[in-house]
């Protein structure tokens, strides 16, 4: 248990949703000084302790993922072994939830290898416990491991994860297609998730994409290979928690649902069309393409086969042209967004809602089809995402909207202001006007940020949590956003409140991302704090300097507006 506790950091990987392109949840990644975890965990067992050590590693990443307070699922491994005795682990992995707010439905418990030698009938026993306390359940490694097919059928989990030794064959091996498609049915039919980890190379994605596989984890997402997603950070003992990054959100676009589409020549008979919907159960629709490849008509196959199967229809359309039972092709560009395509379809004819939509590209090629109802589905998770980073005080995002915001600022070159706003003595406040009082002051300052937001082109806001606030702008619009907020006679049930406004100034290459000026505004912020009243600090990347803008300096800082 003292290794587990006291030696072993821990890597946060996102797991990310290919349908909104934002992070659903962050897994620990155990990291032994001495080499990898399964190491730790064959001398645990050869000891005896396996069981205690890998409970024990899962209550500690819980206490080492609290410092980074991304509010994601959490998702913890655990063996089969170890998941089979629940009296063992809920003891230490409920106690480190306790301790630092998190509930079971957070927790996603994943797994894994080995299963040999395991009880069947006590992991499943086991699992309905952990499910029973509200844990989701997951297994993890499918494809290399020694998971029965029979417990992945009984087990009623949450998410399956495809191991990476199975991904590394794609996309030129034919069987691994295969096996990956049949996996994508029966997590489909099941209702289960499916995610592909060890994701590597575009290729790859593009692969898993088009199997349909909608979750991936792996290093493609690393800085060092596109300079945005970043693939997780490990934190070592005793070096100091950073935040876990997060993945930039973007609105799901009609790409991100692309199908391949059943297409005939625009000449096709209707007995051609009847015999493609009937040799084949998948296609939903028919697609008449010209020689150019361009859609002339659709065919939507309930309705096609009620006119062909009724009294006299193959007598009266069978060898005759397609497009006299067909529909006018609809079309939306490839890079629209799903809310465009949402548009299309209410302005749709009734009996025409549930058509397949055909993407075209710019010269008018069909491209594929996407279905209606996969688009409702991934519309709605993206708004759930989206509700579910909101803070409940002020309705603000988080703080990852200013760090996106920061970010492709300084990638693009355009110089901003990021400022970090909170209240002096909040917690005064809270002893002495009460917590109602706090809750309404935050929402205060929530609208007055929101109102700036709208107001000014530049501005983007987060609420980091509690009384902290980051705010991200040009630098022509900062002098406005430090006026409206030290300037309001803030006030907590008649008593009086001041705020701190930091800020840090980027123009040129001296800021390199957003993590690094999240650095260099902590100890500014302290600055700010030292000086009287409401005040304002600011400061550049790439030196010590700082000034004070706003507020009555007291021991260093002991002149208003004094340059350091």
């Amino acid at each position: 248990m003292e290794v587990a506790e006291d030696h072993v950091g821990f890597a946060f990987q996102p797991l990310y949703s290919l349908r909104t392109g934002g992070v659903i949840g962050v897994e620990a990644l155990a990291r032994p000084p001495g080499g990898p975890v399964r190491e730790l965990l064959r001398a645990a067992h050869r000891r005896g302790r396996l069981v205690d050590v890998d409970a024990g590693l899962a209550a500690q990443a819980v206490l080492a993922e609290s410092a980074h307070e991304s509010l994601l699922p959490l998702h913890l491994n655990l063996c089969a072994l170890t998941a089979a005795a629940p009296h063992l682990v809920l003891d230490p992995l409920l106690d480190s939830l306790g301790r630092t707010g998190r509930r079971p439905r957070e927790i996603v418990l994943e797994v894994g290898a080995p299963f040999h030698g395991v009880s069947p009938k006590a992991l499943l026993a086991g699992l309905h416990r952990f499910g029973e306390l509200g844990f989701r359940l997951a297994f993890d490694g499918l494809g290399s491991g020694d998971l029965p097919l029979n417990l992945l059928a009984e087990a009623q989990v949450d998410l399956v994860k495809l191991d990476r030794t199975t991904l590394r064959r794609l996309p030129g091996e034919a069987a691994t297609v295969a096996l990956v498609e049949s996996l994508v049915h029966f997590t489909s039919r099941t209702g289960v998730r499916l995610a592909a980890t060890g994701i590597e190379d575009e290729q790859q994605l593009a692969t898993v994409r088009h199997l349909g596989v909608r979750i991936v984890q792996g290093n493609l997402f690393s800085p060092a290979r596109t300079g945005v997603m970043p693939s997780g950070l490990v934190t070592a003992p005793p070096a100091p928690a950073l935040p876990v990054p997060l993945t930039p959100t973007t609105a799901p676009r009609v790409d991100d649902f692309l199908h391949p589409a059943t297409v005939l020549s625009d000449d096709a008979t209707c007995d051609d069309v009847r015999r493609v919907l009937l040799d084949h159960d998948a296609p939903s629709g028919v697609v008449g393409v010209d020689d150019a490849g361009r859609p002339r008509w659709s065919i939507d196959r309930a309705r096609f086969l009620l006119d062909l199967t009724g009294p006299f229809g193959h007598a009266l359309h069978a060898n005759k042209p397609a497009a006299r039972l067909a529909d006018p092709p609809r079309t939306i560009r490839s890079g629209a967004g799903a809310l465009e395509l949402l548009d299309l379809v209410a302005d749709a004819d009734l009996t025409r809602r549930g058509d397949d939509i055909i993407v075209v590209a710019e010269d008018g090629r069909c491209l594929g089809v996407v279905f209606v109802t996969e688009i409702v589905h991934g519309v709605a998770e993206a708004k759930i995402e989206e509700a579910a980073a909101l803070n409940p005080l002020t309705r603000l995002p988080g703080s990852d909207t200013v760090a996106r915001e920061v970010d492709r600022r300084i990638a693009a070159g355009r110089p901003l202001v990021v400022a970090w706003l909170d209240v002096d003595s909040f917690k005064r406040v809270n002893d002495t006007a009460g917590f109602a009082a706090g809750d309404e002051l935050i929402r205060s300052l929530g609208r007055a940020l929101t109102d700036l937001a709208a107001k000014l082109r530049s501005v983007t806001v987060s609420h980091v949590g509690g009384d902290d606030f980051l705010i991200a702008c040009d630098i022509d619009e900062i002098p406005i956003v430090a006026d409206t907020l030290l300037g309001t006679p803030w006030t907590a049930e008649h008593l009086p409140v001041t705020v701190s406004l930091a800020t840090v100034v980027c123009a040129g290459t001296a800021a390199k991302s957003y993590r690094e000026v999240s650095r260099l505004l902590a100890p500014l912020k302290k600055r700010a704090k030292d000086v009287t009243g409401s005040s304002w600090v600011n400061s550049w990347p790439g030196t010590d300097r700082f000034e004070v803008l706003r507020g009555r300096g007291r021991d260093a800082l002991s002149a208003p507006d004094q340059a350091r």
